[in-house]
């Protein structure tokens, strides 16, 4: 119990924390087949990242809303937290890219509503996402389930600890803390969990032993849209 509570301190604190062996090399195993399986039949084959995952993969799905990453997201947001999206990101010899220091901002909405607060809009892959209030953001933890190593020489995910106590930042903020010397990266093995703030600032450089690194990142809603305003496929 003192671990777990030690962790969930942890995780307030820095805005991520790493879940070790969370995940059963059984359930690991599984999730790796129906992800490939949904490559296959998409004609994804080679795609570095595939998004949709909560709507296109039913495995993925029932992991996701009833699974152990439901009960690990629940518990951090203390509501029976909603599934809103679920992408696997994969980084190979032939994709293998640097993804520079970011908050994850927008929100995957089923169509647009002109409501005070939301904006900017934009579509990813025919998905349309709004910016919305931080207060939105700050009510979500996202999981990321390691389904192959990570080291850092991998591409592992970088943050900046506490970065997400202070809301959606300004560019120069976001250098400030960038070029402060204060990241911290977080590698993991098959099986692990990284629970993360989308306000904490990550980032993951160019991996400089390309293998797969296959990461389901899926998030957790544990606060309520505008009335008319829907997530895209909770």
């Amino acid at each position: 119990m003192q671990e777990v509570l030690d962790k969930y301190r942890q995780f307030e604190r820095d805005g991520f924390a790493l879940l070790q062996a969370a995940v059963s090399p059984a359930q690991i195993e599984a999730l790796r087949d129906a992800v490939e399986t949904f490559r296959r039949e998409n004609s994804v084959c080679g795609a570095a990242n595939m998004r949709n995952l909560l709507s296109g993969c039913p495995y993925v799905k029932s992991f996701a809303v009833a699974g152990l990453a439901h009960k690990i997201a629940s518990e951090i947001l203390g509501v029976s937290a909603l599934p809103v999206r679920a992408i696997l990101f994969d980084k190979t010899p032939a994709a293998n890219w640097y993804v520079t220091w970011h908050q994850d901002l927008s929100i995957p909405v089923k169509e647009r509503l002109e409501i005070d607060g939301y904006g900017p809009w934009s579509t990813k892959e025919g998905v349309l996402h709004v910016q919305p209030p931080a207060s939105v953001l700050e009510g979500m933890v996202a999981l990321r389930i390691h389904l192959d190593p990570c080291p850092e020489s991998n591409g592992a995910v970088k943050f900046v600890a506490g970065s997400h106590l202070g809301g959606v930042l300004a560019p120069e903020r976001v250098s400030g803390l960038r070029e402060g010397g204060r990241a911290v990266v977080c590698p993991a093995e098959v099986g692990d969990v990284i629970a993360m703030r989308p306000l904490v600032l990550h980032a993951s450089s160019v991996s400089q032993s390309p293998a797969h690194r296959r990461v389901l990142h899926i998030e957790y809603a544990g606060v309520q849209l505008p009335a008319g305003l829907a997530w895209a496929e909770a």
